[in-house]
């Protein structure tokens, strides 16, 4: 019997209208993932103000979301693998749309904080498995670009966070801006009737029909024969063990993407929660300090779409490694008084090279694992990035009960980029000669071309 590899077929395709749809979908629930993600930077300071919180408790309390996407993570990346990305998508979306809703109702911040734990665990769930899936349906040639592209959603949803929050805080109060996280559910229809499930999960599963009607889509001009057997060199069975990552001589590149995900991370909540009020303690208005925050998403989506590009050119690493060098020089010069279009560009600058960066990050590990375990190892490198995450808003509440100049606190916030820099550098250092020929070997794809 013939064989057809779906690889070949999915990276020489053309981009079709199946395309747009998977970039538009996952992009549009990244969008919610995205507002979710931001909105306790919003009203932190309305929630302050309200409950009496410290900066140590408030950065405790933005906190709890992050520990639970953490645990997200960890649980909705492997699960994928095992159940279809789809189903992990769809019941992330459910359990942080509902979780973010019910968060308007806390009157206690005791309360408060377990309704954003539950949401925590949606978000970092949805993430890597809607990577995942993009990585898997995009041609090779715009692989990068499209994945980048559709992550830009997570920044728009900041983006659509502060432009929300300037115009419903002062009128509706905090809590509107939860309740308003319910209205995406309308969409879960659409989501699970038209989002496709991953090609290499129904191969696993015996669901030949249905891979061969996707195939279809994703390739129209390419014929599949009723006698070709469709297979996938990359994939295995459903269980993949978290020991993949670090077989094959994946292991110096596992430890250096979650290092890099962790000093990304903690900067991009360290930034996403503390900027409106730092910059309100600087002097700024509430409306002006959430505009500070839109003009940070704004970056993300700008620094997600233009490093995208720029690594289906130059590689993803390489533009990874200049992004978090210009970041830290950025961050590091936005506690010094500088005129406002100066402070706005180094704000933006700043969104380019970290949430910008984070999304690239995760493009650089879809494209590091082979497909078999690409859900796990983006999960585990969410996960462990978590942590950062969570570090982020407790080194903010810290900095600012220790009541340190401005220009001190962005300068420890700029220090994790340093460190990520330093990382990937000894990542693309790894990854050369005659590891990235035994890499390409045993099925993990070289990053975004030659690195």
């Amino acid at each position: 019997m013939k064989t057809q590899e779906v690889g070949q077929i999915i990276d020489g395709a053309s981009f079709t209208r199946f395309h747009w749809m998977v970039m538009g979908l996952c992009a549009l629930l990244l969008i919610f993932d995205g507002y979710d993600l931001f909105i306790y930077g919003a009203v932190l300071p309305v929630l302050m103000k309200e409950w009496g919180l410290s900066p140590v408790q408030a950065g405790a309390l933005g906190s709890y979301a992050l520990f639970g996407m953490m645990f997200g993570a960890f649980i909705f990346g492997p699960l994928a693998d095992r159940i279809g990305r789809k189903k992990g998508v769809a019941i992330s979306f459910i359990l942080f749309s509902l979780s973010t809703f019910v968060s308007g109702f806390a009157t206690t911040p005791t309360e408060f904080g377990v309704y954003r734990f539950i949401a925590g665990l949606g978000c970092g769930g949805l993430m890597p498995n809607a990577v995942a899936l993009m990585n898997e349906y995009a041609p090779k040639r715009l692989r990068s670009t499209l994945v980048a592209i559709m992550f830009s959603g997570y920044s728009l949803g900041g983006v659509l966070c502060a432009g929300l929050g300037i115009y419903m805080l002062p009128r509706f109060g905090w809590q509107s801006m939860f309740f308003a996280a319910a209205v995406p559910l309308v969409l879960l229809p659409v989501i699970l009737w038209k989002l496709p499930e991953s090609v290499g999960f129904l191969l696993r599963h015996g669901k030949d029909d249905i891979a061969r009607s996707m195939l279809a889509q994703v390739a129209p001009q390419v014929r599949i024969d009723a006698d070709v057997q469709l297979v996938q060199a990359e994939a295995k069975g459903a269980g993949v063990p978290m020991l993949d990552l670090f077989r094959h001589q994946r292991a110096v590149g596992t430890l250096m993407i979650w290092l890099s995900f962790f000093c990304c991370l903690l900067m991009v909540y360290a930034l996403g929660s503390w900027l409106p009020k730092l910059m309100a303690n600087a002097g700024y208005s509430l409306g002006s300090s959430l505009s500070f925050l839109l003009a940070l998403n704004f970056g993300g989506v700008v620094g997600a779409i233009s490093g995208g590009w720029l690594g289906d050119r130059f590689t993803l690493p390489k533009v990874v490694l200049g992004f978090f060098a210009l970041g830290t020089v950025a961050i590091a010069l936005l506690g010094f008084n500088s005129p406002m279009a100066m402070l706005y560009l180094l704000i933006i600058i700043a969104g380019a090279t970290t949430i910008g960066t984070q999304i690239l990050l995760y493009a650089n590990t879809a494209q590091f694992y082979p497909q078999a375990i690409r859900s796990t190892g983006l999960g585990w490198a969410s996960g462990v990035g978590r942590t950062g995450a969570i570090v982020g808003p407790l080194l903010g509440g810290w900095l600012m009960a220790a009541s340190l100049p401005l220009s001190m606190n962005f300068l420890v916030f700029a220090v994790p980029g340093l460190v990520a820099a330093l990382a990937i550098g000894v990542f693309i250092l790894r990854y050369r000669g005659a590891v990235r020929a035994a890499l390409e070997k045993h099925g993990a794809p070289v990053v975004s071309r030659s690195i």
